[in-house]
């Protein structure tokens, strides 16, 4: 294991302003004696923004140009307040990226929607790290700005691109021999490049993610993911205003929170790096001295504690065969295929003798497509806007509370984790 390196990550809320910034780089400086490659995600709200203009473009939207404006005002006022002397180098790295932006939405919408979405909204990784770099660089720290992209080799399924993790660990250790007396490097979360060099994203808050695979492919000693709460709590809360730390997690509960849509990780994360023991911890930029949650290979989750995941603008789809037989293997089969086509996530699925109930993220332009694909076989009939909850080591008490006055459409539990489907 590389003992001597850490992975950090700072999130879009992490940079999401001059004083953020100024924090990320004030916490980099109580670490200025060990090696770090740092993955940072875009500022505040600029995916948003740029998926917006993306939108925008491929729909020859009127409103274009005033969403990109947004984007540079944004940036712009940002380096004003970091940079007041506008003769700094950043200035000049900002707007030739934004000239990149600007060649892209010159040309027509020629090719097909996740493809130009990877390159318009990978833009805002690049634009973040270029500042934060400059600002650590003029805050005394030597940083180095690697791109992501010459480390991470994915395939070409934007959007969602999947890692060649060969590659992957070549280039990324390539990359850093390259510097071998850096101590502190900076790079992009969430983006990665194909064998043709095409920029691609690994899935939305991807951030997180891309931290875990420069942990596996570099042995780190472990990863630290900064974020705006204090750890990992048993629930949001937004929804649960006495939420509680948990204090150590176990990968296997990590896994199921991340992929029950607990948000505080992606899904993607724990896996690798569960397959080499390296230790992820969860701490608040905020409160920079508390420890936040341990999730590593000797972590135990506090089974009395329940957890509870809220996914809302939920779908469910009841799916049946039109003469009424039996769901099964070989519609199961075609069932799954459209799915994956179509790729659309199943949050919960559930099958009786005649059918197949599914619920899924409210993604209307998927889920149209997937029901008319569906509806050339099957019987198709959904409800939308609903709620699924998620308590991970329930019980009857946390459940009866959750539930009441709400109607519960489909129901599931296994040992250690019930989900409802409420309206």
């Amino acid at each position: 294991m590389n003992t001597s390196l850490r992975i950090f990550k700072f999130g879009g809320a992490s940079v999401k302003d001059a004083a953020a910034a100024r924090n990320v780089v004030s916490i980099l400086q109580r670490f200025k004696n060990e090696r770090l490659l740092v993955v940072v995600s875009a500022m505040g709200k600029t995916t948003n923004l740029l998926e917006q203009l993306v939108a925008a473009y491929v729909n020859k939207d009127k409103s274009l140009q005033d969403i990109f404006g947004q984007v540079k005002t944004f940036h712009l006022a940002l380096l004003h307040a970091l940079f007041p002397d506008t003769k700094h180098a950043i200035y000049a790295e900002v707007n030739n990226l934004f000239v990149e932006i600007d060649w892209v939405l010159e040309e027509e919408p020629g090719r097909d929607y996740d493809f130009i979405y990877d390159q318009l909204v990978s833009v805002g990784e690049l634009l973040s790290t270029k500042i934060v770099a400059a600002l650590i660089n003029a805050g005394g720290l030597q940083c180095q700005w690697l791109d992501a992209r010459d480390m991470i080799a994915t395939d070409n399924r934007y959007r969602e691109a999947r890692i060649d993790w060969q590659q992957t660990e070549q280039h990324t250790r390539e990359c850093l021999s390259k510097h071998p007396t850096h101590k502190l490097f900076i790079t992009q979360g969430f983006i990665g490049s194909t064998s043709e060099n095409f920029t691609t994203t690994l899935g939305r808050e991807g951030s997180d993610y891309t931290a875990a695979i420069l942990a596996y492919c570099l042995d780190a000693k472990d990863v630290v993911i900064w974020k705006d709460v204090p750890g990992v709590l048993n629930a949001d809360p937004k929804y649960f205003p006495d939420a509680q730390l948990l204090e150590q997690v176990s990968y296997q509960d990590a896994i199921e929170l991340a992929y029950f849509g607990a948000s505080v990780i992606h899904p993607k994360t724990i896996q690798p790096l569960q397959n080499k023991g390296i230790p992820l911890h969860v701490r608040s930029f905020v409160q920079t001295d508390a420890e936040g949650t341990l999730i590593g290979p000797d972590s135990r989750t506090n089974a009395s504690i329940p957890s509870y995941i809220f996914k809302t603008e939920q779908t469910l789809l009841s799916i049946s065969a039109r003469d009424f037989s039996f769901i099964a293997e070989d519609h199961l089969s075609s069932i799954f295929a459209c799915f994956v086509q179509h790729r659309v996530r199943m949050n919960l699925m559930q099958n009786s003798a005649i059918s197949f109930s599914v619920c899924t993220d409210g993604d209307t332009l998927k889920i149209e497509a997937l029901v008319a694909d569906l509806r050339e076989r099957f019987h198709v009939r959904y409800n939308e806007h609903l709620t699924l909850l998620t308590i991970r080591h329930y019980n009857a008490e946390t459940m009866a509370r959750l539930s009441e006055g709400k109607s519960v459409l489909l129901e599931q539990r296994s040992r250690h984790t019930v989900q409802l489907v409420m309206q």
